[in-house]
């Protein structure tokens, strides 16, 4: 998301770098729920350890809401930098975000593997799946009745309205692609990691732990596809045919990652991903504070007038020499280079911010 989020200009992006317009899917739209997925494998194998060596369940809890709050705080202090950079006023600034749905599925998804087991958790994924499915495509808006799954008709659009009011996300003032609503399918993708990482610590044969994980993404992938022809799969919306569709993809690519570290001994391709993916929150975080300065801050040139920073050095470094889309390739790859530069400083010195 680094590079996805960091254009040199976004009138020129190449379509796989863009999320989908509202239906549909492009590879951005697997980031998102690839992380969740994850974070619900990381679940498992953490906090199952730390219950192993004799940690209680009311400790673990009160660690997991410090964590899920810090997590949550974090991405309040981006929403309000930006409303400060941006001239908007304090009392719009927008509640929920990146960092606040990672939290809350955290939150959700941590607190129910320290209180039941792997049947419960995947009955409450399926029943939030279901559930949500109902509620969109039952439950009458106002105004636009059931089953309206646009932008501003739908369910989850209007409860966002409702209950964060000014406090909605910007960019179009009627539905929040990170809304509270929503929050529930993409706390069942986090369970569905959690699930997976159940698998992988029971299951000792790497080629049966490996091929089961391949089989159940490939069924949950395919089921994905199928329910999207009554649910359109819809990232923003996080319909339930998206959540069981982007589960089965990151469980498949998790299967193929892990037989070719763990099984066939491929190791040195990862390197680059365990830099980023160990310091993965403060590479978030930070690398969204500098371009966010960069993009306000203002600079008088006596040829072409104010500038943003960001502008002046995308005119001057990058758009001379490559056409708009590839320019603006460029200075993304070129922002991601840089901050693969600093995790892998903090990777070398084993520094690993922790939250």
């Amino acid at each position: 998301m680094v590079l996805v989020n960091n254009p040199g200009t976004w009138s020129a992006v190449y379509r796989p770098l863009t999320h989908a317009e509202w239906h549909g899917w492009t590879a951005t739209d697997l980031v998102f729920p690839f992380f969740l997925f994850i974070v619900g494998v990381s679940i498992t194998l953490a906090l199952g350890r730390r219950r192993a060596a004799g940690d209680t369940a009311g400790g673990l809890a009160a660690r997991v809401v410090r964590r899920a709050a810090v997590i949550f705080a974090l991405g309040l202090v981006l929403n309000v930098i930006a409303a400060l950079r941006f001239g908007v006023g304090l009392d719009t600034v927008r509640t929920m975000g990146v960092l606040q749905r990672i939290a809350l599925c955290y939150l959700g998804a941590a607190l129910l593997f320290l209180c039941s087991g792997w049947r419960t958790q995947a009955a409450l994924a399926g029943g939030l799946l279901l559930g949500y499915w109902g509620l969109l495509t039952l439950v009458p808006v106002p105004g636009f009745g059931a089953g309206d799954l646009g932008k501003e008709g739908s369910l989850a659009a209007w409860l966002d309205r409702l209950l964060l009011g000014p406090h909605i996300w910007r960019g179009g003032k009627v539905y929040d692609p990170e809304g509270v609503l929503s929050t529930l399918p993409a706390i069942a993708t986090t369970l569905a990691g959690v699930l997976a990482g159940h698998w992988l610590v029971a299951v000792e044969s790497p080629a049966r732990k490996l091929g089961g994980l391949a089989l159940a993404g490939a069924a949950a992938l395919v089921a994905g596809l199928a329910w999207g022809a009554w649910f359109p799969i819809n990232k923003s919306l996080w319909t339930s045919s998206y959540a069981l569709f982007t589960s089965g993809a990151a469980a498949l690519g998790l299967a193929a990652c892990a037989w070719a570290v763990e099984v066939a001994g491929y190791r040195r391709w990862a390197t680059v991903f365990a830099v980023l993916g160990t310091n993965a929150l403060a590479l978030f975080f930070l690398s969204t504070l500098v371009a966010l300065l960069l993009i306000t801050t203002e600079i008088v040139q006596a040829d072409t007038g104010t500038l943003t920073l960001h502008a002046l050095l995308y005119r001057r470094l990058f758009a001379p020499w490559a056409s708009p889309v590839n320019a603006s390739l460029a200075w993304a790859i070129a922002y991601l280079l840089v901050w693969l530069g600093v995790m892998g400083l903090l990777y070398r010195r084993r520094i690993f911010i922790r939250v």
